[in-house]
């Protein structure tokens, strides 16, 4: 398969991305694979809203690019901050014309606060942003007849001079897996935009979907891309204590910004005594906030009290919230929320420019798996959907200049060698490859999440390496499937979090070494 640009990953970046092409060259071709449905992502998920300035006679550029700084910890690009603030505001139109729906109010859009934030600048619909989002941007994307969907296919590497034998070093597509038949298809692509999100299902606790397990930072690393940031992974501080069929549910920031309070599980209220922010301090505050008090009580969780928030305010604005609650018999905000912290958001990814680009030619790497500067060593609460927007946009121009200069020739690409496929041994079991999974789980919860050490680090490198053995093991020996390739990534992306993280020698946001305490 050839095409003019292809596109892997389908939430907000991906769609805007692939939007703003077809809308502005409708003669291009561009393909876009989704690893499961169209509907599937960590767009989806996303509660709280975008963090956009909107209320210009309370709220300005300069406060949200000092709060973006200051929940940055001195790791943010101020350049980049300043643009992304700035054109947010025209971002968020393009969005709601094509169709999104935000809460409204007598005056303008309903805004909402959350942690590390100054003013009310949160636009949202309900606690569901994300997923009108994501099925606003569908609709919009399949008026487009220049764009073909291939849904339930998976990244496995990326197509390069490793593979083509030539000197262009670029990128030229990408070898996906189909995950229903099991077999791989070469798409090869003048331009390759990775939008595949984070890796959160490293952590045995996340409010990432299934399918959140670095596929992107995975094949970038194999293909030798410069990556950096990747010890600053975001905890929610909230996320449901009990999963619903196996899944973590997210308790939106938002709930604390109208009102909630955290208490330990015995009733008394403890963030007034860690921050003067209290419950709106920034997230990484918050969580590590949450993580003491359940390492020192021996809970397993805190108390989200919300009876500050009036039945029908919560009922209003939170009702996907309450009716998970619902569902393992938790009433809010009549009765506490029992939460605990869980792996949100990777704040590090594959490094990029002000236009998303990557330092392998022809390849783009946009939204949760890029490393753009906005976001330093925390990430401000609702900047990520923003990021989004912001850089698909310039991506996308971007894109359009490359594609009108000098590339290789067509007749190049058509000709890029297919998956070598080999004689196998036999076919692992997917139990193997299950407890693998929860195996390396385990290890970076233990040793590489909140809470680091020295000591911890070096012994999540020596067990990793006894994993990493296995899963090339089993990758050499077997007919490569989907299980395979998600073990192999989060291998991959677990092995660069631990060798960053022993290079960071202070706390910086939303690292935490204990042996840095002074």
């Amino acid at each position: 398969m050839y095409t003019n640009i292809l596109v892997i990953g389908s939430g907000i970046s991906g769609l805007t991305y692939a939007i703003k092409i077809a809308e502005q060259n409708p003669s291009l071709e561009i393909v876009m694979i989704s690893k499961n449905s169209l509907l599937e992502s960590n767009t989806k998920y996303a509660q709280g809203g975008i963090a956009v300035v909107s209320n210009f006679k309370k709220d300005s550029f300069d406060k949200h690019v000092e709060d973006t700084l200051i929940a940055g910890a001195g790791e943010c690009n101020r350049q980049v901050v300043e643009f992304v603030v700035k054109e947010g505001h025209e971002r968020l139109q393009e969005l709601i014309h094509w169709g999104t729906y935000f809460d409204k109010q007598k005056n303008g859009l309903h805004l909402t606060q959350e942690g590390g934030h100054s003013e009310k600048r949160i636009v949202h619909h309900k606690d569901k942003t994300g997923l009108e989002i994501q099925q606003s941007l569908i609709r919009k994307i399949k008026t487009f007849p220049n764009i073909s969907l291939l849904e339930n296919h998976t990244l496995v590497d990326l197509i390069t001079d490793h593979h083509s034998g030539s000197k262009y070093k670029r990128c030229y597509g990408a070898y996906v897996i189909s995950n229903l038949k099991q077999e791989i298809v070469k798409i090869s692509a003048q331009i390759t935009v990775l939008s595949t999100g984070g890796a959160g299902q490293l952590f045995s606790h996340t409010t990432n979907p299934k399918n959140a397990t670095g596929d992107g930072l995975g094949a970038a690393y194999r293909a030798k891309v410069y990556m950096e940031g990747l010890p600053f992974v975001q905890f929610h501080p909230t996320a449901l204590y009990p999963k619903i069929n196996g899944n973590t549910f997210l308790i939106s920031e938002a709930v604390r910004g109208e009102g909630g309070i955290l208490k330990s599980k015995s009733g008394k209220r403890f963030m007034v005594h860690y921050h003067p922010k209290a419950e709106l301090a920034s997230r990484d505050i918050v969580a590590r906030s949450i993580a003491e008090v359940v390492n020192e009580t021996g809970d397993e969780f805190v108390l989200l009290d919300c009876q500050a928030i009036s039945e029908k305010e919560f009922k209003n604005q939170f009702p996907t919230i309450q009716e998970n609650c619902k569902k393992v018999k938790i009433n809010p905000p009549k009765d506490p929320i029992p939460v605990i912290p869980a792996a949100h958001y990777f704040c590090g990814g594959i490094s990029v420019n002000h236009f998303g680009e990557t330092r392998l030619k022809g390849l783009y790497a946009i939204g949760e798996c890029s490393y753009t500067g906005l976001h330093g060593a925390n990430r401000l609460a609702s900047n990520s959907l923003l990021e989004s927007l912001v850089f698909s946009h310039r991506a996308a121009l971007d894109t359009i200049d490359q594609i009108r200069g000098e590339l290789p020739p067509t007749d190049f690409y058509l000709k890029l060698p297919k998956w070598k496929e080999e004689h196998y041994i036999s076919n692992e079991k997917i139990s193997a490859i299950v407890h693998m999974k929860k195996q390396l789980q385990d290890l970076m919860t233990a040793k590489v999440g909140i809470f680091k050490t020295s000591q911890g680090l070096s012994e999540s490198e020596t067990e990793l390496k006894k994993i990493f053995l296995e899963t090339q093991s089993i990758y050499q020996q077997n007919k490569l499937t989907l299980g395979i390739c998600e073990l192999r990534n989060m291998v991959s992306v677990a092995y660069l979090m631990i060798k960053q993280s022993q290079d960071l020698k202070q706390n910086k946001g939303v690292f935490y070494n204990q042996d840095y305490v002074e």
